[in-house]
C-alpha cells in the first residue's frame, strides 16, 4: 500500500519484523494452549558454583528470576520445561552451561550481548518497564540482573527492537517448592509419558479444567509442589468447599466453558500483534467473571481463604472499571469480528457516525454504478455492457467483442476513452465513472483507515486495565483449579490428604491414578494398598525392602508412593481412603533400566550415576524410591551395592524411603535395622499357573517366581523345564551362586528342538518328556468330546515313541 502511493513501479520496503524461535511465539495456532511456553537465561559465576536463571512466557507476559546453585540447576530448569534456552556466547559460563545442557533436548540458542552484566541488566529492566529505577522491583543479585538482562535483550532481538512486554519480574525461593530432578520426572511420568506425549501422563489423567488459564495452573503445580502447610491447606479447603456442595460447582463449571483465554489475548494486545477477536475475548472474559459472583457469594458455600481471595479479585475488578470496558468492547464491535483489522467490517453499526457516513457512501456508490450500467445499456442498447472492477484499471465498462463497431459507431453524449482491448472484448472508461470511482475508493479507503484507529483507541483502553485484567485471570484460573480439583475427586473417591510438619507418611487404600484410570477403561478396578513409613518416634519403619516376583507390581507401588506425595502437596485431593504426610523437600525415584551409549554409559553406569546423585543430594526429609539397585553386575558386586545403599539410607540420610530388590539377602538386613521393615507382593501358584494378587503384605516374599514369569512370557517349555531342573540343583546344593560339579549344563540336544538325556539324580518326574509337557496344557474342562478323544490319541502316540 505504501509502495503505490508513491507511483506503480515503486520498491515496496523490506525488513525483518521478527525473528520467530521456539521460546518466543505468541500465536495460538502454534501454541499448546494447556502448556506453558517459557523461554530461559542462564548466567553462572566464575567459579560456576552459583547460577541466576530469568525465566518468560511471552504469550502470557509472566517473569520471574531465581537464584540456584549449580548443582540444583537442571532440576529448576526441568521443573519449569522451558521452549528454549540462551546464554551469553564466549562468556565464561558458557562451558558450564552447555555442558549441564548437553542431554537436554531443549534448544540451545547463543547470544551475544553487553546487556548480560549487573550493570546491563539493570539498565534494561528499567528500560522495559519505563522506571527510573530498579529499587521498586527488589532487590537482585549482580548475577541475577545479568540473566535478567540477557533475557530482555535476546527478547528485544527476536522482536526486532520492540522491547519485552512483560510483568513485573517476580522472584521464586526454592525453599517454597519440593524439588523434582530430571530423572524422577522422567520416571513417574508427571506431565509427559516416557515417549514424550501428554496423553497418559498424571497430568493429563487428573486434569478436569476447563480454560486454558487454569489448565496452565495445574501444570505449575504438579510440576512445583508445595512446601508450606498452610498453603497447601488453603488449595485443600477450597477443593474441599465445592466437593461438599457440588451443585455450586457444577452451576460455576458451566459459566466457565464459556471463558477464553484471556492472559493470552492480554499480551498479544500489549505486542501489537492482536485482532479484533481478541478485544472481544476481553469483553467475554470480563461478562464470563461477572457471572460468576452470585454463585460464590451465595450462603451455603463455605468461603475459605482461597474463595474469599477469589472472590475479592473478581469483585474488584468489577468496580475498578472493568465492566464500563466491557460495555465499551460490546457497544463498538460486531458480535463476530473479523480475524484482521484489515478485512474490516469489526465495528458496530451506529458505533460511530462519521464511520456510518462513509459506509453509506460507499455502498450508495456501489448502487449508482449499478444504475449507471442500466443507464449504458439502455443508451446504448448493448445489454451485455458490463461495469467491472479489478486492482490494475479500476472501475471500467466492457463491451463483449461482437458489440464493438457497432458500439463505437453510435454517437452518445458520454465520450468513451478505450483503455484495453482483449480478444472477446474491449473496455472502456468515462469521466462519470471515473468520478465515481474516485468517490467509492475514498469512501472505501478512509472507512478503513477509520476503523483502524478506533481499534487501536479501543486496544489502548483495553491496556489501561492491562493489570487489573491480569488480576481477574489469575482469580478465574484459580477457581478453575478447585472446580477441577473437586470434580476429580468425586469421579474416583479421592480423600483429602492431611499435611504437617511431621516425618510421617501413612497411606490406606492407596491407589496408582493413573494405572487406575487405564484399567478403569477396561472395566476393571486396581487393587489398593497400605503403607506406612514412620520416623524414630514411631513403631513402623520409616525404609520398607520390597521384595516380590517381576510382574506382581513392585514398580507400579513405588511409583504409586511417590505420585501420591506431589498430588498432596500440590493442594489436590489423592485416591486413597486416607493420607497423613509430613512435607517432603524432594522426590527422588530411580525406575527402570537405559542405557547412553551415545555419551560412553553402559546400563549400569547409568544406574551408578543415578543412585549416586539421590544418596548425595537426600536429606532426611526426602521421599527415595529406589527399584531394583545393582542388577547391572556380579550377583556379589550387586547385593554388595544394594546392601551399603540400604544402610547408606537408614544410618545416614534417615530418610523414608522404599528399595525394591530380588535380593532376598537384603530381607535379612532389614530385619536388623531398627528403622527398617520388609514388605512383598503376594502371590500364588494353582495347577502350575502363578497368579499375581497386587497385594503388599508385611514380611519378605517366600520365593521369587521367576521361572514362572519366564513361562509366562513365553519361553520355550524345553527351556522353562531345563531351568527348572537348574533351578532345583542351585537349590539343593546351597551353594547359592555356585553350580555343581555334577550339573550337566548343556542337557539339550544340538538342534535344539527337544530336551535331551537327563542325569541319574534328576527329578523322578521327567518335566521334558513330550507326552507330559502335552498334558501339562491340556485343560479337561474346556474340552469337547471329540478334541479329549484326539488329545488321549495323540498321548497314546507319544508315549510310544518314548518307550
Amino acid at each position: 500500500a505504501e509502495a503505490k502511493k508513491r507511483g506503480y513501479k515503486a520498491v515496496v520496503n523490506r525488513a525483518v519484523v521478527r525473528i520467530v524461535t521456539p521460546g518466543t511465539l505468541t500465536e495460538d495456532t502454534l501454541l499448546d494452549a494447556r502448556s506453558d511456553n517459557f523461554l530461559c537465561a542462564i548466567r553462572a559465576d566464575e567459579d560456576g558454583a552459583s547460577t541466576a536463571i530469568a525465566i518468560a512466557d511471552i504469550s502470557t507476559g509472566r517473569f520471574c528470576v531465581l537464584s540456584v546453585p549449580a548443582d540444583n540447576m537442571m532440576t529448576v530448569i526441568a521443573s519449569y520445561a522451558p521452549r528454549e534456552i540462551t546464554y551469553l556466547q564466549g562468556a565464561s559460563d558458557e562451558g558450564l552451561v552447555r555442558n549441564a545442557l548437553s542431554a537436554s533436548d531443549i534448544p540451545l540458542t547463543p547470544h551475544v550481548t553487553r546487556q548480560a552484566s549487573p550493570k546491563g541488566g539493570q539498565e534494561a529492566l528499567v528500560s522495559a518497564f519505563g522506571l527510573k529505577s530498579a529499587e521498586g522491583l527488589g532487590q537482585y543479585s549482580g548475577l541475577e540482573f545479568s540473566a535478567i538482562g540477557l533475557l530482555l535483550s535476546y527478547i528485544e532481538l527476536t522482536q526486532a527492537g520492540i522491547p519485552a512486554e512483560l510483568d513485573f519480574p517476580k522472584r521464586e525461593n526454592l525453599a517454597d517448592h519440593m524439588m523434582i530432578d530430571e530423572t524422577t520426572r522422567h520416571a513417574l511420568e508427571i506431565d509427559r509419558t516416557q515417549a514424550g506425549d501428554r496423553k497418559g501422563s498424571l497430568l493429563h489423567t487428573i486434569d478436569r479444567t476447563l480454560t486454558a488459564g487454569g489448565a496452565r495452573l495445574l501444570g505449575e503445580c504438579l510440576s512445583r509442589p508445595l512446601m508450606d502447610v498452610a498453603q497447601i491447606n488453603h488449595r485443600l479447603d477450597a477443593i474441599q468447599a465445592f466437593v461438599e456442595h457440588d451443585e455450586d460447582c457444577e452451576a460455576l463449571r458451566e459459566k466457565l466453558k464459556k471463558y477464553p483465554d484471556l492472559d493470552r489475548a492480554r499480551s498479544r494486545l500489549r505486542l501489537n500483534r492482536a485482532g479484533p477477536r481478541d478485544l472481544m475475548t476481553v469483553a467475554i472474559s470480563i461478562s464470563t467473571a461477572e457471572s460468576l459472583l452470585p454463585i460464590l457469594s451465595g450462603e451455603g458455600l463455605q468461603r475459605t481463604e482461597r474463595l474469599n481471595a477469589i472472590y475479592a479479585a473478581l469483585q474488584q475488578g468489577m468496580t475498578n472499571g472493568l465492566t464500563d470496558l466491557r460495555d465499551l468492547l460490546s457497544a463498538t464491535l460486531v458480535d463476530e469480528p473479523p480475524l484482521s483489522v484489515s478485512d474490516g467490517g469489526l465495528i458496530r453499526e451506529g458505533a460511530n457516525s462519521e464511520l456510518d457516513r462513509l459506509r453509506s457512501l460507499r455502498d450508495d456508490s456501489r448502487r449508482i454504478i449499478a444504475e449507471l450500467e442500466a443507464e449504458y445499456q439502455n443508451s446504448t442498447g448493448i445489454s451485455q455492457l458490463k461495469i467491472k472492477f479489478n486492482n490494475m484499471l479500476g472501475y471500467y465498462i466492457e463491451i463483449p467483442a461482437r458489440f464493438v463497431d457497432d458500439f463505437e459507431a453510435l454517437a452518445t453524449d458520454e465520450v468513451f476513452h478505450r483503455r484495453q482491448g482483449l480478444a472477446n472484448a474491449t473496455r472502456y472508461s468515462t469521466d462519470r465513472v471515473a468520478d465515481i470511482a474516485r468517490a467509492i475508493d475514498s469512501a472505501t479507503s478512509d472507512a478503513k483507515a477509520l476503523e483502524t484507529r478506533l481499534f487501536d483507541e479501543l486496544v489502548r483502553s483495553v491496556l489501561n486495565y492491562s493489570n487489573t485484567l491480569y488480576d481477574l485471570n489469575q482469580a478465574v484460573s484459580s477457581l478453575d483449579l478447585s472446580l477441577a480439583g473437586a470434580v476429580w475427586a468425586s469421579e474416583t473417591d479421592a480423600c483429602r490428604p492431611v499435611i504437617n510438619d511431621s516425618r510421617e507418611f501413612e497411606v490406606t487404600g492407596g491407589r496408582h491414578p493413573v494405572v487406575e484410570a487405564a484399567l478403569r477403561r477396561e472395566g476393571q478396578g486396581f487393587v489398593s494398598n497400605t503403607l506406612n513409613l514412620g520416623d524414630q518416634q514411631q513403631a513402623h519403619a520409616r525404609l520398607q525392602v520390597i521384595t516380590g516376583p517381576n510382574m506382581a507390581g513392585k514398580s507400579t507401588f513405588l511409583r504409586q508412593s511417590a505420585l501420591l506425595v506431589i498430588l498432596a502437596q500440590a493442594g489436590w485431593y489423592v485416591p486413597a481412603r486416607s493420607m497423613t504426610l509430613g512435607v517432603v523437600d524432594r522426590v527422588f525415584s530411580r525406575v527402570g533400566a537405559s542405557d547412553d551409549l551415545a555419551r560412553g554409559k553402559s546400563t549400569f553406569m547409568v544406574e551408578m550415576l543415578e543412585t549416586a546423585s539421590i544418596l548425595n543430594q537426600a536429606s532426611d526429609r526426602a521421599l527415595v524410591i529406589l527399584d531394583e539397585v545393582g542388577r547391572g553386575t556380579s550377583t556379589y558386586d550387586g547385593l554388595a551395592i544394594a546392601w551399603a545403599c540400604v544402610e547408606y539410607l537408614h544410618d545416614v540420610i534417615r530418610c523414608r524411603g522404599l528399595f525394591a530388590t530380588h535380593y532376598h539377602e537384603l530381607t535379612q538386613l532389614a530385619e536388623r535395622l531398627p528403622f527398617a521393615g520388609n514388605l512383598s507382593l503376594k502371590a500364588r501358584e494353582w495347577r502350575g499357573d502363578l497368579i499375581f494378587l497386587h497385594e503388599i503384605q508385611d514380611g519378605p516374599a517366600d520365593k521369587s517366581y521367576g521361572v514362572q514369569v519366564a513361562r509366562l512370557a513365553g519361553l520355550p517349555k524345553a527351556a522353562v523345564s531345563r531351568a527348572r531342573q537348574v533351578l532345583s540343583e542351585l537349590e539343593s546344593s546351597k551353594t547359592g551362586n555356585s553350580v555343581p560339579n555334577d550339573m550337566p549344563l548343556f542337557s539339550f540336544q544340538e538342534s535344539g528342538d527337544g530336551p535331551g538325556p537327563q542325569a541319574e539324580n534328576s527329578e523322578p518326574e521327567n518335566r521334558t518328556n513330550p507326552a507330559l509337557l502335552l498334558l501339562d496344557d491340556l485343560n479337561p474342562d474346556d474340552m469337547s468330546p471329540k478334541a479329549a478323544l484326539d488329545a488321549l490319541y495323540q498321548l497314546k502316540g507319544l508315549s510310544g515313541e518314548n518307550r
